[in-house]
């Protein structure tokens, strides 16, 4: 077992029975273009976790454990996209019209690819959900319970949109799930702050929070 220094008290893992989860780090949220900018918002906050996630991702891979990523993408024909989600507020571009990286969250558009700095390597489960939770409209769950998954490491973006859905939806599903507080971002700061004391609540209410430097020192811990 893995031991993770975190709030509100440490976080153990079997490494074989724990999933990388990494959220939504696509570059229509992350680079400037994408739908993130059109919503107005600062996308350099949320590209300011990229090195963080990226040495957690690199060592999580050559620990051997098992990485899943997701991205909020919905079909061409928007089927799956509900008009209440897609006229909701006063973007420039709304979902499924056409940007500088293609049609905003749309499957298979440029935009909806996950950044080149967390790309996917072969055999990792790459996710396209609809919702803002990754269990929403997705096979996730059958998925991780098929390969003995209990435990869920959480980094990626927005941390109090699909972050938080994600990690509630999981935890109602009996996952214990640690948010990885410097690989998580949000477009407004107290948000962010607000989500992680939510999180670790209550004697981990929905789950633990922890720098990412707690996860590599575990990491590399040997025999505990």
């Amino acid at each position: 077992m893995k031991r993770v220094h975190a709030e509100p008290f440490d976080f153990e893992f079997d490494l074989q029975r724990t999933a990388l989860v990494v959220i939504d780090m696509q570059r229509d949220f992350i680079e400037p273009g994408g739908f993130g900018e059109t919503l107005g918002n600062d996308v350099s906050r949320l590209s300011a976790i990229v090195p963080a996630c990226a040495r957690v991702l690199a060592a999580w891979r050559a620990a051997g454990g098992r990485v899943l990523h997701t991205r909020e993408a919905h079909r061409p024909d928007l089927s799956d996209c509900p008009r209440a989600k897609r006229e909701r507020g006063q973007p420039t571009l709304r979902i499924g019209d056409v940007g500088p990286m293609g049609r905003i969250l749309v499957a298979g558009e440029p935009g909806s690819q996950i950044i080149d700095a967390l790309a996917p390597h072969a055999g990792e489960w790459v996710i396209d959900k609809p919702g803002k939770g990754m269990f929403y409209a997705t096979d996730v769950h059958p998925m991780l319970r098929s390969a003995g998954i209990t435990h869920l490491v959480f980094m990626g973006v927005t941390t109090e949109v699909c972050v938080q859905t994600s990690m509630r939806e999981a935890n109602d599903r009996g996952y214990d799930c640690l948010l990885l507080e410097d690989c998580t971002e949000s477009y407004f700061a107290h948000f962010k702050s607000a989500t992680l004391e939510m999180i670790r609540a209550q004697g981990a209410i929905v789950g633990w929070t922890a720098p990412s430097d707690a996860l590599l020192t575990a990491l590399d811990a040997q025999g505990h």
